[in-house]
């Protein structure tokens, strides 16, 4: 159990490194910028990456609403729910950090911080209900693809590939309504740096993903062939 905790806290560091990093430092680089593409594709990257890593380990969840999804749809233990996100939000914590640690030591004033939002805080000024709508479709979507992905009929060895290019894709279409979350743990790291109107706001990315996540399970348990 130490082991999978400890893959689990790794590679959601990994996830807010690779994925809040590359928004915070690379996107909005004048004529050079990786901008919406490029950040989609870098949150894909972390997943498939880790997926390959440490899938043999601890599963790679990443995030809490995922571990709450496979539980729903019987694929995950209850008992180790509460240490997996646990293990999670440390992990991206200790990833925002790291991430702070960078910047800060450039500029003093760290922006959005890759943090997510609505409202005013949307990249694109789309209100709460907006965002909660997103939030819970593509949770929703993410889930379905993980389980499908990674069911005993699926092809072998691509479930990573399968999750890490739905997850860009997911980005591509949400990033300019809520900053893209469908994950807790890095909702809440980058708005533990953030502070103010990111903590106030962090209720919906933890609310609408896990609600998601949850709806998903148990709706790919009824849909889904019986395990081999």
């Amino acid at each position: 159990m130490q082991k999978k905790l400890m893959a689990e806290f790794l590679g959601t560091a990994w996830l807010v490194i690779g994925g809040c990093g590359s928004a915070i430092f690379a996107a909005g680089i004048p004529e050079v910028g990786i901008g919406f593409y490029g950040v989609a594709l870098a949150f894909g990257l972390t997943v498939l990456t880790m997926a390959y890593a440490i899938g043999h380990i601890s599963g790679c969840h990443l995030n809490p609403a995922v571990s709450l999804g496979l539980w729903a749809g019987g694929r995950f233990s209850g008992k180790e729910l509460l240490p997996y996100i646990i293990s999670q939000v440390l992990g991206a914590v200790v990833g925002a950090g790291i991430l702070y640690a960078i910047f800060t030591g450039k500029s003093a004033d760290i922006g959005g911080f890759a943090a997510n939002g609505y409202g005013e805080h949307s990249p694109e000024g789309y209100p709460m209900l907006s965002g909660f709508i997103t939030e819970f479709v593509m949770t929703f979507m993410f889930l379905i693809i993980i389980l499908g992905a990674t069911h005993s009929k699926a092809p072998k060895y691509l479930a990573g590939v399968a999750i890490g290019l739905g997850l860009t894709l997911i980005h591509l279409v949400s990033i300019p309504i809520t900053n893209t979350s469908v994950n807790p743990a890095r909702s809440t790291s980058q708005a533990l740096f953030v502070g103010g109107w990111a903590i106030q706001q962090l209720w919906l990315f933890w609310l609408a993903p896990i609600l998601g996540a949850i709806a998903a399970g148990f709706t790919y348990k009824y849909l889904s062939p019986e395990e081999e």
